[in-house]
């Protein structure tokens, strides 16, 4: 059968679709052997937030067969399922923990030849998306119900076009992942070596210092403690209007979804701007930006720093939300990306924020805060060290790009048979 002779389907009629279990919050754990419940709120663009899952006993598990996610599954976030940074939506992978669906998020299985791993595409298509935003509803709580979900019509190949698509989309994926594991352990050197030189005080030549009385405990000799007011310039970004916010044109706008839950910077979450701005409200690659307002359920993200990566991008205004953080003439960028990151910064700074729905922090509380300084030349080695580092994760992070740039646009053309699949066996990363 040919790709015109594809027949067009419903989606309910080749998918079993079931909604999550409301469990109760009393009984939510943190345990880490406990089950993690796969909420709207860890349903994020192509994956899971496992970290941030609250848990279930895990002797309840068995109890609740129907609703235990596996492998391939598709989950869908039904409140909410569209929001600047993409669609909600993601599968279960081989080594994703067991885990439990919660209601208003919806488990997806292909059904009557319908291959599951194809599912996940259809659902991660732009004309899924494009069908899902006009048909959001509400306005407190913006949501889809499971009978739009199955309304949804595509065009159904027949069982060997599904494998072959799959085999070249996972290969995609399959790249992405391994690149992503390649920045998490580039950012495990990193975080190791700083709390190995200036938390242990294990650095090159600790053998020989003197150690010294100071407010902290004992200290290396010729280290200060020094607030941070002292090394750095704190900026806050622009106060915009919504209609400021454009499609097209404009200026880089950077936003809370820039920051992520870990520290650190994501792609996804990127806006247009098209408002007046200051000199001081923009930032230029590898400039440092950190979060000042955390409106997420867990306040996970405030206070956490970000390094502003090369995107091709020259300038980006930043949001209120966010503070750009200038270092001092004479003093390592590295070096203080490292600490706003690494020390005990975030967690005790964040402990000054204040606010009942939105927790707010005041620039002048990262002022004030005093940290422990070393002398320059330690930071001046430190920076040599770990700017190679940084510098090796932004190239990963652009070839991520180009992978996902390069599945974006096959994608829909492969699963409507527009492209003639004749090798699947190469895929250039």
């Amino acid at each position: 059968m040919t790709a015109r002779q594809w027949p067009e389907v419903k989606l309910g009629d080749y998918t079993e679709l079931l909604s999550g279990f409301a469990f109760k919050s009393k009984n939510f754990t943190d345990g880490p052997d406990d089950i993690p419940l796969v909420k709207g709120a860890n349903v994020h663009q192509g994956f899971i937030d496992w970290k941030g899952a609250v848990r279930w006993p895990k002797e309840q598990f068995g109890d609740y067969k129907k609703f235990q996610l596996k492998e391939h599954d598709v989950v869908l976030a039904m409140d909410r399922p569209w929001i600047e940074a993409g669609l909600k939506y993601a599968w279960i992978k081989r080594d994703d923990p067991k885990s439990l669906l919660v209601q208003r998020v919806s488990r997806l299985r292909g059904l009557n030849g319908l291959d599951t791993r194809f599912l996940r595409y259809i659902i991660g298509s732009p004309q899924f998306t494009g069908y899902i935003k006009p048909i959001v509803t509400g306005v407190n709580v913006p949501h889809i119900s499971g009978s739009q979900i199955k309304d949804y019509k595509f065009t159904l190949p027949d069982a060997e076009h599904q494998v072959h698509v799959v085999d070249i989309l996972e290969a995609y994926d399959n790249l992405i992942e391994n690149n992503k594991r390649r920045i998490a352990i580039l950012e495990e050197i990193a975080q190791s070596l700083y709390r190995e030189w200036f938390v242990k005080f294990h650095y090159p030549g600790y053998e020989s210092t003197k150690f010294i009385d100071s407010p902290l405990g004992k200290i290396p000799e010729g280290w200060e403690i020094k607030k941070l007011s002292d090394v750095l310039c704190v900026y806050r970004g622009r106060s915009y209007k919504s209609i400021e916010l454009v499609d097209e044109g404009g200026y880089a706008f950077l936003n809370l979804k820039n920051v992520a839950r870990e520290g650190g910077f994501r792609r996804d979450g990127l806006k247009r701007y098209s408002g007046p701005f200051k000199p001081h409200q923009v930032a230029k690659p590898n400039d440092i930006i950190m979060a000042v307002t955390d409106m997420t359920q867990e306040r996970a993200i405030i206070a956490r720093p970000a390094r502003v990566p090369s995107m091709g991008i020259d300038e980006f205004v930043i949001s209120m939300d966010l503070v750009k953080i200038a270092v001092k003439e004479g003093f390592e960028e590295s070096f203080l990306y490292s600490l706003l990151r690494y020390s005990d910064f975030p967690h005790v700074v964040k402990q000054f924020a204040n606010g009942a729905n939105v927790l707010h922090l005041s620039p002048k509380v990262i002022e004030e805060y005093e940290a422990l300084i070393p002398y320059e030349s330690l930071r001046s080695l430190f920076s040599e060290v770990v700017k190679p580092i940084h510098q090796i994760q932004d190239k990963i992070e652009k070839k991520n790009d180009n992978l996902k740039s390069q599945r974006y646009m096959l994608l829909p053309k492969l699963i409507s048979g527009d492209i003639e699949i004749t090798n699947t066996d190469e895929v250039d990363a």
